[in-house]
C-alpha cells in the first residue's frame, strides 16, 4: 500500500510483563488484516515473540516491529518486554513512536514498569495513552481500577470507551453516541468529560461549546484533541480484552483517527555538536529534504549479518542511497530495505518521512547512530533517552583458551543489540566483565549466545581491586650478588619509602650521590620497585600511594648490570615494606537508593548492616525518597536480589568509584582473594 507521512502511526506498547502486550499486537494484527487468525501467547505461536527462548518462556524478552496496514492507515506496533530488568530494552525503543500506549492488567492494576514508561514517555515528549487489558477477567473492580488510575497519573487519563455492561465488548464514547448500557458510569458523562478537556486547549471552539451550546462533532475536535495530547493535556484510556477481542476493533480506530501522525506529534529534539557548542536543529518530516532517520535498534543474525532498524525523520530513504553513519566520512550503501513484522521481512521500495524500516548487511551502523545522506547533517543526534545504568555484573570467562577471539567477538555482538548492557575490560585483574540491569536481564544474554552462538561461558562474581599500600616510612636494603663462573651479577641498593596520600599513585625519586650507583643503572633499579608495585607485596594486591627514593648503593665494574639493579631495586623494596605497616585496601563506592518513602528505613539500616555509612536522605515527587551513602563495593556487588526484597522489586540504585580505605585485617580472606587477583 503506498501511503504518506500524514497516514503513519507509530504506536510503542509498553508495560509489565502480564499486562498481554504481545497478545494485543497479536489482536490487533488480526484486526488490521496483516495475519490470518490470531496466534497465542500459550501456544507460542505469535508474530512478535519469536524466538525459541521467547516462545518457550511465554514472555518477551526483546522488543518487536510489527505493522498493519488497514483503511489507508499503516500503523507500526511496537511491542516491548515488561520485566523489569528488560525495561532498558523497552526504553530505548521510545524515541521511535509518536504514542506510548501504556498496558495495564486489569486484574493486577498499576505496577511499576507502568509508572516507569508513563514517566519516561512524558520525559520524552511522547502523546500518551492508557489500554486496560483483559477486562473479561473475573473478580476485577474496573470502575476502582480507573479511578486509581486518575490518582496516580492524573485527572487528564479520561476514557474514550467504557466496558458494556454485558461485559461482551466496549461503548465508544467519542465517536458514535449511541448511549448504550455501560458497565460503569456512563456514555453522556465519559463524552462530556473528554469534550470538556480537549477544548480547553481552544479558546474559539470552548466559546461555540460553552456559550453558544453548540454540540462538537469529532472532526471539529480532531484538531485540539492532537493539541491536548501533545501538551499531555490528555492521556486517552481505553479498555479491551485481546483475548476476546473486544475494543479491538474500536482501538485500532481510535489509533487510525485519533493518535498522531509523525507530522501531528510533538517534533523530536535533535542536537549538533556536543558540549558546549551544543545546539537544537529542526528536523522537519519533509519529503524532498536531506534524509536524516535514526536507529533505535540493533538486530545481529550469525547468518543474515547486522540490521539496523531505523525511523526516518526527514527525506526519503531508497535501496540504492549511500548514507553516511554518524560522523563518518566514507557513506554505506543502502543495498535493500525492509519492512519488519515480527521475523518476517519485507522489501519496500522507498521510506517516506515518519516510517520504520529496516537496513540489512551493514556492519557500521551502531544504536543510536544518525544516517543521513549530506555532509550537511555531520555531528546530529538525537537528544538521548536516559537508560538505566547497568550495574548488575558478572565476570566472563571462555570456556577454552582457543575460545577467548569468539568469545570477545561475541560479547560485542550482543552489546552492540542491547544499550543497556555494558562490557567491561579489567587489566589489572585481567578479567572481562558483562554488566546489566540484573540477574535475570544477564541470564538471558548468556542464554542468547549459548543457543545463537553455541558457546557456553563461564562466570563469577567479578573480582574486587584490592591494592596494598603503606603507612609510615621505612628504608630498604638489599645486596644482589652472583657467581657463575664467568661473568657475574652484582648490584646494591638502599631506598627509603614513605606513604604518599590516597589517589596520588606512585612517585620514583633518585638521591644518589657520587656514582655510588652509575645513571645508567638507575631506570633498572624503577623497574625492579615497579614489578613489585604491579604485583604486590605482602597479600599479592598492586601497590599504590607510595614514594620510593633510591639514596646508596654499590656497583662492580665488571660484574655490575642490568638485571642485577633490577632484582636489587625489587628486593630492597620488599624489604622496606615488611617495615613501612602495610594494609589492604579496598574500594569505597557512592551508592544512590531510589525507593518508596515507607523502605527508606530498612534500606538504612541494611547499608548500614554492609560496613556502609549513610550520609542523607532525600524526598522525591510520587512518594519515593533517595538514600545516599558510601559503601565497600565487595558488600554491593550482589545488591540487586537484597534491594528486590527490601522493597517488594520497587527500588533502583546506581554506584559510582569514591576512594579506596583501609580493611580491618579480620575481613580479609588473604589466601581466597589473593588467588582470584592472581587468577
Amino acid at each position: 500500500m503506498p501511503y504518506g507521512s500524514e497516514d503513519i502511526r507509530n504506536v510503542c506498547l509498553a508495560g509489565p510483563s502480564n499486562a498481554g502486550k504481545t497478545q494485543l499486537t497479536e489482536a490487533l494484527l488480526f484486526a488490521g488484516d496483516a495475519i490470518p487468525h490470531t496466534g497465542s501467547v500459550d501456544q507460542g505461536d505469535t508474530v512478535s515473540d519469536f524466538t525459541a527462548r521467547e516462545r518457550q518462556l511465554g514472555h518477551s524478552q526483546y522488543s518487536s516491529i510489527c505493522h498493519t496496514d488497514h483503511k489507508g492507515i499503516h500503523v507500526n506496533l511496537i511491542d516491548t518486554p515488561g520485566y523489569r530488568d528488560f525495561i532498558g530494552r523497552a526504553l530505548s525503543v521510545l524515541p521511535a513512536a509518536d504514542t506510548a500506549a501504556i498496558v495495564i492488567n486489569a486484574q493486577e492494576g498499576i505496577e511499576l514498569v507502568a509508572r516507569r514508561m508513563m514517566d519516561a514517555a512524558r520525559k520524552q515528549r511522547l502523546c500518551r495513552m492508557i489500554i486496560v487489558n483483559k477486562i473479561d477477567a473475573e473478580d476485577i473492580d474496573l470502575e476502582k481500577l480507573l479511578s486509581k488510575i486518575q490518582s496516580t497519573f492524573g485527572p487528564e487519563c479520561l476514557p474514550l470507551n467504557l466496558p458494556s455492561a454485558d461485559g461482551n465488548g466496549v461503548v465508544d464514547c467519542f465517536f458514535r453516541p449511541t448511549g448504550a448500557a455501560t458497565a460503569f458510569s456512563s456514555f453522556d458523562t465519559a463524552h462530556t468529560q473528554i469534550v470538556d478537556q480537549v477544548v480547553e486547549v481552544d479558546e474559539e471552539l470552548m466559546e461555540l461549546y460553552l456559550e453558544q451550546g453548540q454540540a462538537l462533532k469529532p472532526e471539529q475536535l480532531h484538531d485540539p484533541f492532537e493539541k491536548a495530547l501533545r501538551e499531555g493535556h490528555l492521556v486517552p484510556v481505553c479498555f479491551v480484552s485481546a483475548k476476546t477481542g473486544a475494543g479491538i476493533p474500536e482501538l485500532l480506530e481510535i489509533f487510525e483517527r485519533l493518535m498522531p501522525n509523525p507530522l501531528e506529534g510533538n517534533p523530536p529534539l535533535f542536537l549538533k555538536g556536543e558540549g558546549d557548542k551544543v545546539k537544537e536543529v529542526v528536523i522537519t518530516p519533509d519529503p524532498s529534504a536531506h534524509a536524516i532517520a535514526h536507529v533505535f535498534m540493533i538486530n545481529i543474525d550469525p547468518f543474515k549479518g547486522r540490521l539496523g532498524v531505523c525511523r526516518i525523520y526527514q527525506g526519503r530513504i531508497k535501496p540504492g542511497n549511500q548514507l553516511f553513519v554518524g560522523d563518518a566520512r566514507k557513506p554505506i550503501k543502502v543495498n535493500q530495505l525492509l519492512k519488519l513484522n515480527g521475523n518476517n521481512h519485507s522489501k519496500i521500495e522507498e521510506g517516506v518521512p515518519g516510517d520504520i524500516c529496516a537496513i540489512p548487511r551493514v556492519d557500521e551502523v551502531y544504536y543510536d547512530a544518525v544516517l543521513h545522506d549530506s555532509h550537511d547533517e555531520d555531528h546530529f543526534h538525537l537528544k538521548s533517552i536516559n537508560l538505566p545504568r547497568p550495574m548488575y555484573g558478572l565476570a566472563i570467562k571462555p570456556p577454552k583458551d582457543s575460545d577467548a577471539q569468539k568469545t570477545s567477538d561475541v560479547l560485542h555482538y550482543v552489546e552492540a543489540e542491547d544499550p543497556s548492557l555494558q562490557l567491561e575490560h579489567n587489566a589489572a585483574l585481567n578479567e572481562i566483565v558483562l554488566r546489566g540491569l540484573g540477574e535475570l536481564h544477564l541470564r538471558t544474554v548468556l542464554e542468547l549466545i549459548s543457543d545463537r552462538y553455541n558457546l557456553d561461558l563461564e562466570t563469577a562474581l567479578p573480582s574486587i581491586a584490592y591494592r596494598e599500600t603503606i603507612t609510615a616510612a621505612a628504608e630498604g636494603h638489599h645486596r644482589h650478588k652472583k657467581q657463575t663462573g664467568g661473568a657475574g651479577q652484582f648490584g646494591e641498593v638502599y631506598l627509603r619509602i614513605e606513604p604518599l596520600p590516597r589517589g596520588a599513585g606512585f612517585e620514583f625519586a633518585s638521591a644518589v650521590v657520587g656514582g655510588s650507583i652509575p645513571s645508567q643503572y638507575i631506570p633498572a633499579v624503577e623497574t625492579g620497585v615497579r614489578q613489585v608495585m604491579e604485583s604486590g607485596a605482602s597479600y599479592g594486591y598492586p601497590l599504590q600511594d607510595i614514594k620510593v627514593t633510591v639514596y646508596d648503593g654499590k656497583h662492580h665494574s665488571v660484574d655490575s648490570k642490568e638485571i642485577a639493579f633490577v632484582q636489587a631495586g625489587k628486593k630492597a623494596f620488599l624489604d622496606a615494606i615488611t617495615k613501612a605497616s602495610p594494609i589492604v585496601m579496598e574500594p569505597i563506592v557512592d551508592v544512590s537508593v531510589t525507593v518508596p518513602s515507607r523502605c527508606a528505613g530498612g534500606v538504612t539500616g541494611d547499608l548500614s548492616s554492609m560496613r556502609g555509612m549513610v550520609s542523607g536522605t532525600e524526598a522525591l515527587p510520587g512518594n519515593r525518597m533517595i538514600v545516599s551513602g558510601q559503601v565497600p563495593l565487595k558488600e554491593i556487588q550482589d545488591y540487586h536480589s537484597r534491594l528486590k526484597s527490601l522493597t517488594g522489586g520497587d527500588g533502583s540504585f546506581t554506584m559510582d568509584f569514591s576512594h579506596y580505605a583501609a580493611v580491618a585485617p579480620g575481613l580479609i580472606n588473604v589466601d581466597h582473594e589473593a588467588s582470584k587477583a592472581a587468577g
